[in-house]
């Protein structure tokens, strides 16, 4: 069975954060601070244009031995070799991805609500994106979970789950509190000034919280 990567401190990334820096330079920043997982998120992107940032991002992290998850794309985490893909309720399903990646993927499932959470467990998942915990400006569609939403997936979890939307540094610890291994973080990464630092007093509080 392929080992489960650390959920705790989960970069997602969104040019729309990046404030005219280059997500290369951001996602450095980042994993200097601790980021210990990656999701290369593109939505305008070109199919080209992704595969030549994908690849840059897989050497980045492969130099902080961190895996690099692709939202969406099974064809670019393929292609780049990165360690699996991340998908919501209305991209592929799960068990036809499974099909295509094998089991040496590692594949996400956004769940929004208990039901979700249980199909996505049944449907051969590896772990469990949750939200919106506190709402989010990047999916203006979903619906907040909130914490008690959060900890009650958590509570019948079967899978590691990692709390999205909203997370920052300032209720990263209310993400774990509730029972996540970890929490997806966007905005409240990629929109700092200083982004090293960010992630630094996010690994502060996620020590607290370290079996």
């Amino acid at each position: 069975m392929k080992a489960q990567p650390d959920y705790s401190i989960y970069l997602v990334t969104d040019d729309g954060c990046l404030q005219g820096r280059a997500l290369i330079d951001c996602v450095r920043e980042a994993l200097e601070g601790g980021v210990t997982l990656v999701q290369y998120r593109a939505k305008t992107a070109s199919s080209a244009e992704m595969y030549a940032e994908a690849l840059q991002l897989k050497a980045l992290c492969d130099s902080f031995n961190v895996p690099l998850i692709i939202n969406d794309r099974l064809d670019i985490a393929m292609a780049v070799g990165a360690a699996g893909v991340h998908l919501g309720q209305d991209d592929l399903p799960c068990a036809a991805a499974r099909k295509i990646l094998g089991e040496d993927y590692i594949i996400g499932v956004s769940a929004h609500n208990p039901a979700e959470a249980k199909a996505a467990l049944q449907s051969g998942a590896d772990y469990l994106g949750c939200g919106a915990v506190f709402g989010t400006a990047t999916k203006a569609d979903v619906k907040k979970l909130g914490t008690d939403g959060l900890a009650a997936i958590c509570k019948a979890k079967g899978l590691p789950v990692v709390g999205i939307g909203g997370v920052t540094a300032d209720n990263y610890r209310e993400v774990r509190a509730a029972g996540a291994d970890g929490a997806a973080i966007v905005s409240g990464i990629l929109a700092q000034p200083d982004i090293r630092a960010t992630v630094e007093a996010i690994a502060k509080v996620s020590q607290e919280f370290a079996k």
